[in-house]
């Protein structure tokens, strides 16, 4: 069966536009400058070959969106698939860019800029337009992208899906006597068989799986350990991000219980999910449950983060964080729980905000595998 998504329409680029320059307005910016990055492909859905040209979407209130390419770029640009909401411009080599940005800013125009543009550029039109002023995107506008229509929230459920497959097959290969690399490169290749065009793999063994930062190493499995697996991916352009904790044999009663504690913060962070939930709310809800069990000092530093084009993205699910959860809000739920030296637990899935409260995107079993 094919789940090939229907592709983005004309009118969902226009109607994205649209918002983010009412975003704009109202955080009282002149304009939006859109660089190369998952901003640019989900606003107008441009995605260059190269960057170290200058292109821009340029978006400002009263003035139809205008992307500026390089022109022997301007070809790829006018076959994107939004390029019908955009009015396409080009400058040539040997021609200043930044001279020819100049004639759709204003010169004294507080904008906001995407947070992956290159310094070269930036520096460029600033000595074009000395009074201008920019503000990083995630600081001005940090939930541009944070609330998905159906169509969004779909292929996040249809890489929720695949990542859930992926799952369930692995635990039925081996993992005793092999390093994590392998199996991170089992957890690679079912990811892409499943319709992933971009993976990423984490494994984490035995005392690894305490370990924050650990990077999937040369340790060989061996039984006893506890596994840590965190994976997932873009597929039709939306993220994919699971994690579960396996054991290899029998574990011990300490390892039964902290994975139980932390399946059970799991859950009353997802049920916390609602309109008008705060994220540290949902934060909170979590981390008081594994405070009272005991294991307060070695809870993860936040409880999830927003996903969609791509993997991490605001709003964060951490104390501190006041922001409101609105229907379309998808989140990664992942609290976790680290003993140093010891072992780790993490259980995560995506879940999105309803007006009814949170639904999963993902639904394979959360309880501990016992692989061989």
């Amino acid at each position: 069966m094919d789940d090939t998504p229907a592709p983005f329409t004309e009118e969902d680029y226009a109607a994205r536009m649209t918002r983010a320059v009412r975003d704009a307005a109202e955080a009282r910016l002149a304009g939006l400058l859109i660089t190369p990055g998952p901003g640019l492909e989900w606003l107008c859905g441009y995605r260059p070959a190269a960057t170290e040209r200058l292109t821009v979407l340029v978006l400002t209130p009263g003035s139809e969106p205008r992307l500026l390419v390089p022109s022997l770029e301007r070809p790829d640009a006018e076959a994107a698939p939004g390029a019908e909401a955009v009015r396409v411009s080009d400058w040539r080599d040997g021609q200043d860019p930044y001279a020819t940005a100049t004639g759709l800013l204003l010169p004294n125009g507080r904008y906001g800029v995407s947070d992956t543009t290159w310094a070269i550029h930036l520096l460029g039109l600033q000595e074009a337009l000395p009074l201008t002023t920019y503000r990083p995107l995630s600081v001005v506008l940090p939930l541009l992208r944070a609330v998905k229509d159906d169509h969004e929230v779909a292929r996040l459920a249809s890489a929720a899906a695949a990542a859930d497959a992926v799952y369930e097959e692995i635990l039925s290969l081996r993992f005793t006597g092999r390093r994590e690399f392998d199996v991170a490169a089992d957890l690679a290749r079912l990811l892409r068989e499943r319709g992933h065009s971009q993976v990423f793999t984490a494994v984490a063994s035995g005392r690894n799986s305490a370990d924050p930062h650990h990077r999937t190493g040369e340790r060989t499995l061996k039984k006893g350990d506890m596994v840590v697996l965190d994976f997932g991916g873009l597929k039709d352009g939306y993220a994919s991000h699971l994690t579960r904790t396996v054991h290899v044999g029998e574990p011990a009663e300490e390892e039964r219980t902290v994975h139980a504690l932390v399946r059970t913060a799991q859950q009353a962070a997802c049920e916390a999910v609602a309109p008008g939930a705060t994220c540290q709310e949902v934060d909170r809800r979590a981390r008081r449950l594994i405070e009272d069990a005991g294991y307060g000092g070695y809870a993860a530093e936040r409880t999830g983060h927003g996903i969609g084009v791509t993997a991490h993205e605001p709003p964060y699910l951490t104390e501190g964080e006041e922001t409101f959860l609105v229907p379309g809000m998808c989140l990664s739920m992942g609290p976790g729980v680290r003993l140093p030296g010891r072992f780790g637990v993490r259980i995560a899935d995506v879940v999105t905000c309803t007006p009814d409260g949170g639904r999963r995107l993902n639904a394979t079993d959360r309880g501990m595998a016992i692989v061989a």
